[in-house]
């Protein structure tokens, strides 16, 4: 298998003869009433992730004594 390459590829080019139409539409905008913990783009805090169990304990102290 061979391994990827650094030269980029030129970007496609269409048939010879089509057309690309574009059209920006505008639909107003909406007002969104937000929670005060609330983001404007939709995303809420997390939970902070549950502590780690014994075993994964153990294999984090594992893994940094193998990298000392």
């Amino acid at each position: 298998m061979t391994g990827p390459n650094s030269t980029p590829r030129a970007e496609h080019t269409p048939r010879t003869g089509t057309t690309w139409e574009h059209q920006l539409v505008s639909l107003g905008e909406a007002v969104v009433d937000l929670d005060d913990d609330e983001s404007p783009f939709g995303w809420r805090e997390l939970d902070p992730p549950p502590a780690a169990n014994r075993e994964t304990r153990r294999a984090a102290a594992r893994a940094a004594r193998r990298k000392k």
